[in-house]
């Protein structure tokens, strides 16, 4: 953990006039920090990201490698959080050999990145839509498995529980045990945050599913399939894009995961203990 992980919760506090049944109180209410965090690479900025600031070595990972910045963990070198008044830089020193040393030659995203987007500042469309190579086999997982995950989802989120404004990511294993959350403002964040912790876990993520409470917007499943993951189910729904990259990459996509119900869009090999319907 950092020191700066360790001074905030993810929340503050503020006033709020709070209208009930025609009566109007002052009182305190607790908030999801927001702030601008620079993504800085041997002293060039790739991208600032408005996110949630804790997990921020997390973060770093998990962005890296999910934005193919970094091949492996080993590659990233240093990373020196630096609070400033405009919000955060995250400096992170690599490798010579990566293509996150070359950004301040290539200048290849400079744009910010807000906390609802996952492709703010990317210049060229074949930077914005990337296509993964096939995920590995995977574990078959039980519906109870999701359901049991679902079922521990909410009380694993504490900043959410206070705030009600940040999402959530979370790794379980093949019988739905979770191992693992991390929290963000940013859906894409927060996956992020998940991947880097999983990475720095050594955990093989195609041994257990992620689940994230947000849509499964292409850039999700383009990130968790990057990472390995060969099963990520959503809370919402999934894009149209998201489907079809999930398809051509091999990766089992839910959508809809709620307790009692799901929807399997992608590759549904994976969940077992279901009847299917036979393919007219």
């Amino acid at each position: 953990m950092t020191e700066l992980d360790a001074a905030t919760e993810g929340y503050v506090t503020r006033s709020v006039e709070r209208w009930r049944d025609g009566r109007v109180s002052r009182e305190d209410d607790e908030v999801a920090e927001e702030v601008p965090i620079a993504m800085v690479y041997n002293g060039d900025t790739f991208a600032v990201m408005m996110a949630s600031p804790h997990d921020l070595e997390d973060f770093a990972l998990g962005f890296s490698l999910s934005e193919r910045l970094i091949d492996n963990p080993a590659q990233l070198l240093a990373i020196e959080p630096r609070s400033l008044l405009e919000g955060i830089e995250l400096c992170m020193q690599v490798s010579v050999e990566t293509p996150a040393a070359r950004i301040g030659a290539e200048r290849q995203r400079l744009l910010p990145g807000r906390s609802g987007c996952g492709i703010c500042g990317t210049r060229d469309l074949e930077q914005a839509v990337r296509h993964n190579d096939p995920v590995g086999t995977g574990k078959t997982v039980a519906r109870e498995a999701l359901e049991r995950a679902l079922a521990q989802l909410q009380s694993r989120q504490p900043i959410n529980a206070v705030t009600g404004a940040v999402h959530a990511a979370a790794w379980t294993d093949a019988h739905g045990d979770i191992h693992l959350v991390r929290e963000d403002v940013g859906r894409h964040n927060a996956l992020d945050k998940l991947l880097g912790a999983l990475r720095k876990a050594d955990l093989d993520p195609a041994s257990g599913m992620v689940i994230v409470t947000s849509r499964a917007s292409y850039e999700m499943v383009t990130k968790a399939a990057s990472a390995g993951v060969t099963l990520l189910a959503a809370i919402s729904a999934p894009t149209a894009l998201a489907i079809e990259l999930a398809r051509s990459a091999g990766l089992t996509l839910i959508g809809f995961a709620r307790r009692g119900s799901h929807n399997i869009y992608t590759h549904p090999h994976r969940i077992g203990s279901v009847e299917r319907p036979e393919s007219p």
